[in-house]
């Protein structure tokens, strides 16, 4: 099978997914768009199931224009230019307290199979994951001040790439705007920039 019938295949499977009884499906994913860049996200919110794409609403805005200020691309190009995955693929559901329900340890292990194929079926140069979810599946915990505004080498599913991790661009979260958060964001962007697999993408 060709690699790109591969990743179709993979990612309707992935879409079809019923193995974590707690997660309101369906399952999101960004299409099977063929690219040695992936990003990694947390879960889905309750919007992107409804409209069947990662990062579709407010969060999505922020981090777009990250993108379009450091790249010079805009969504739709960033969509159609790179894989986007997450940890968790379905949206967990909500607290008692009424905010987004954090996976627990065994949905993230389950979900992990989906991440763990596209690593080794695309082989990413690139891998940007985004929030302490995300970047927890790379490296060992630590504080944001220690991982962003850096590039990693790293291994996973046997497959060696860097690694350049992002806040999250929640608007509940301020740690972005207020330093040293802001500077550390734009060094990060400014590396995922200057990396040379765009020039092969």
């Amino acid at each position: 099978m060709v690699p790109g019938r591969k990743l179709e295949k993979l990612v309707d499977e992935l879409r079809g997914c019923t193995l974590c009884p707690r997660m309101q499906r369906p399952a999101v994913s960004g299409g099977a768009v063929w690219s040695r860049v992936i990003t990694v996200g947390q879960a889905p919110g309750s919007k992107e199931p409804v409209l069947g794409r990662p990062f579709a609403w407010t969060a999505g805005k922020t981090l777009f224009r990250w993108f379009h200020e450091a790249l010079g691309i805009g969504e739709a190009e960033f969509r159609n230019r790179v894989y986007m995955a997450a940890v968790c693929r379905c949206f967990p559901g909500k607290t008692a307290a009424g905010g987004d329900r954090v996976p627990d340890a065994e949905e993230v292990s389950v979900c992990s199979r989906w991440l763990q194929r596209e690593v080794e079926l695309l082989e990413p140069e690139l891998v940007i994951p985004i929030g302490k979810l995300a970047i927890g599946q790379f490296l060992e915990p630590d504080k944001l001040t220690e991982l962003i505004g850096r590039s990693f080498r790293v291994e996973y599913a046997k497959r060696h790439f860097d690694l350049v991790p992002l806040p999250h661009p929640s608007g509940a979260s301020p740690w972005h705007r207020m330093e040293p958060g802001r500077t550390l964001l734009k060094k990060a962007l400014s590396l995922i920039a200057q990396h040379p697999v765009w020039s092969r993408s």
